[in-house]
């Protein structure tokens, strides 16, 4: 019986930890940070060594986890 109790949290556990929420909000962040990865990746081709790694540092370090992380 014991067994059966602890299946039955670890499968509650698993659907929790499973289950993501995205709002609207989460979306538009993720689209942020993608768009400036990209800008940060353009402007690194053409040549620049200034914006380019600022704006890859914020779409990966700010945008992203806010994305993931937000409710």
């Amino acid at each position: 019986m014991a067994k059966k109790e602890k299946k039955k949290e670890a499968s509650k556990k698993q659907e929790v930890l499973m289950k993501v929420d995205f709002t609207k909000k989460n979306y538009v962040l993720f689209a942020l940070g993608i768009l400036t990865i990209v800008l940060g990746f353009i402007s690194l081709s053409k040549g620049s060594i200034t914006l380019a790694p600022i704006l890859l540092i914020i779409g990966y370090l700010v945008f992203i986890p806010l994305a993931l992380l937000l409710k």
